[in-house]
């Protein structure tokens, strides 16, 4: 039914860019004296020809699954695409994950060769084959035995196979969900579902070239950071760094200095903020440099819209935008020139701010089970709070039979060569979510504009009632509330209640600076015991939420929290989406009580 563009398969897809990008740097690898070393094309072909040697050595043939638990790492690379040499499928799981979510996915997706970051993950799974018949054999990166990779790679060397092509159909990847509403699920992703995303991507952005530099900083575990980076830059014959870790990311973006990058909403709030609240603290001279190239770039952006802005206006513009704006970019790396995020909605008062700096950044919209890329803003086609434009080859509705009468918008529907071939393992939730006619119903909310702009506007499943009858959309109330500077995390609940309340995790470092001023404790524990700190953020909340919604909306009670929602709490998935169902059991007594 669908068409794929050659080369249609990553086995392909890499000795294309091998053989063009051979002496470009693809990896740069930090290092223990504080630079980076980097690492090319040609030697990461090296090495991915020997471990699929290994592979081969070792029996993985087509259709085995082949597993990794690691972070990003040119090793990650390197056994990915040997495994697809192999026509095998790869599942790679992160490293900051339950054991148990690990046995289950080797169990459900028979991994028969499995390789593990350290010797730390190697002793929490080495007995895992007693209880997996598939699992024969568990390697390690960071090590020099007889089960290293060093060693798989040596194997390799001595006896050299060919590559298999993969058919397009074949699957390349099962990509683990993260779980946000219930038990993981295999999405089983062919070789012409990532090809097919890449490259639609890669079309509408034409100033990705080998001259770009990345800073990976989400995991090649989930679709997004697979298609939207790895993939993508090595078919451009791009390069890219490494965050080490989220305490790291602005000591790694100084390293690294990228020109583009791929993230989340999240990075960029926590940088709008940290700006902002610096900005407060400083005050004075540096405050009012500050308000003045903000409001001078406002102006220029707002006149360049409907005319040409004026030449003392550019004059100031240019003048504060060294001053000022100059050392955010600088702060950066410098380099960087625009980014892409998914994954939540991105706030448009903090998008602008981007834009007006310097820095756009591009709205995109996906799942993993659409390998992930539906829509996608790009400098040509742009327009801040949506999500963009249908890639090219794909076709999307809106399906208004599932929501309530008078409604504008309807569920999002996509059809298109991206869409999975099914859940693994799960027939029945994969007819559930793949109508007959082969359109995936994506759970998600939204509507087109005039201009074929695609426009989020919930998720079904996410959103409820209240007692009125109300229809509330917590997520989009969420992202409003993260905007204020004294608020790093916020959860809205009321289904079926008679008013909406909010949990409340206060921005810590920004009200460290408070208590100072105030003279009382900074610890959390006692800030959020402190009636004059948790009435300030309240009362800011709903002042804030009272210029965009309704009154049902804004909420009536508030728990303030002392720690955050993270991925190590398993309150958020590894692309910082909200756990929301963990989240409510978790605090289920407090938010009763919020109603007693």
């Amino acid at each position: 039914m669908w068409t794929y563009e050659k080369p249609d398969n990553l086995v392909e897809w890499w000795e294309e860019s091998e053989k063009k990008f051979r002496d470009n740097v693809l990896f740069w690898v930090h290092n223990d004296s504080g630079t980076l070393d980097p690492i090319r094309y040609g030697e990461i072909g090296r090495r991915i020809k020997n471990a699929r040697g290994g592979l081969a050595k070792l029996g993985v043939e087509k259709g085995d699954s082949v597993g990794i638990i690691s972070a990003n790492r040119p090793e990650w690379a390197v056994l990915a695409f040997a495994a697809y040499g192999r026509n095998a499928r790869y599942i790679p799981m992160y490293e900051k994950e339950l054991i148990g979510t690990w046995k289950y996915i080797i169990q459900d997706s028979g991994i028969k060769f499995l390789l593990v970051s350290s010797a730390a993950i190697y002793d929490m799974v080495k007995d895992f084959p007693k209880e997996i018949p598939t699992l024969e054999n568990i390697y390690v990166i960071e090590s020099e035995g007889e089960n290293s990779l060093a060693a798989l790679e040596k194997m390799g060397q001595a006896d050299p196979v060919a590559p298999v092509v993969p058919h397009y159909d074949d699957i390349a990847v099962l990509i683990y969900t993260s779980g946000t509403t219930g038990a993981p699920k295999g999405v089983l992703l062919s070789h012409g579902n990532l090809t097919y995303c890449s490259r639609a991507g890669y079309n509408i952005y034409p100033e990705l070239n080998e001259t770009q530099i990345g800073l990976s900083m989400l995991p090649w575990a989930h679709s997004y950071a697979l298609s939207g980076e790895l993939n993508n830059w090595i078919q451009f014959g791009g390069s890219m760094g490494f965050m080490r870790d989220v305490t790291t990311l602005a000591e790694d973006l100084q390293r690294v200095r990228p020109t583009y990058l791929i993230s989340v909403p999240r990075v960029f709030n926590k940088i709008y903020d940290g700006m902002h609240a610096k900005m407060e603290e400083a005050g004075g001279l540096k405050k009012k440099l500050f308000d003045a190239a903000c409001e001078t770039a406002k102006k220029k952006r707002e006149r360049s819209e409907n005319g040409r802005p004026g030449f003392f206006l550019n004059m100031k513009h240019a003048l504060l935008d060294k001053l000022v704006f100059s050392k955010i970019r600088d702060a950066m790396g410098g380099r960087v020139t625009g980014a892409l995020t998914a994954s939540a909605a991105m706030n448009k008062e903090i998008a602008l701010f981007f834009y007006d700096i310097g820095i756009p950044i591009y709205d995109c919209y996906g799942l993993t089970e659409t390998a992930p890329a539906v829509s996608m803003n790009s400098p040509d086609a742009w327009k801040i709070g949506s999500v963009g434009k249908v890639l090219a080859g794909q076709k999307v509705v809106i399906d208004p039979s599932i929501v309530e009468e008078g409604a504008t918008d309807g569920e999002i529907l996509v059809y298109g060569p991206n869409v999975m071939k099914g859940y693994h393992n799960k027939p029945q939730e994969t007819a559930e979510v793949i109508m007959p006619d082969g359109a995936f119903r994506t759970g998600d909310r939204g509507m087109f504009d005039e201009e074929g702009f695609l426009w989020i506007t919930g998720r079904v499943k996410e959103q409820y009632k209240l007692s009125n009858g109300k229809y509330v959309f917590p997520a989009v109330i969420e992202e409003e509330i993260k905007l204020l500077p004294n608020v790093a995390n916020a959860t809205i609940y009321g289904d079926g209640k008679p008013y909406n309340v909010c949990m409340v995790i206060p921005d810590f470092e920004v009200a460290a600076r408070w208590a100072d001023k105030n003279g009382v404790s900074a610890k959390p524990e006692d800030l959020i015991a402190n009636k004059t700190f948790t009435d300030m953020i309240e009362n800011e909340i709903m002042q804030h939420l009272r210029k965009t919604f309704g009154g049902y909306e804004i909420p009536k009670r508030f728990l303030f929290l002392k720690e955050d929602f993270t991925v190590e709490n398993g309150m958020l998935t590894q692309t910082m989406k909200l756990k929301r169902r963990e989240v409510i059991k978790n605090y289920k007594n407090e938010i009763e009580a919020m109603y007693g």
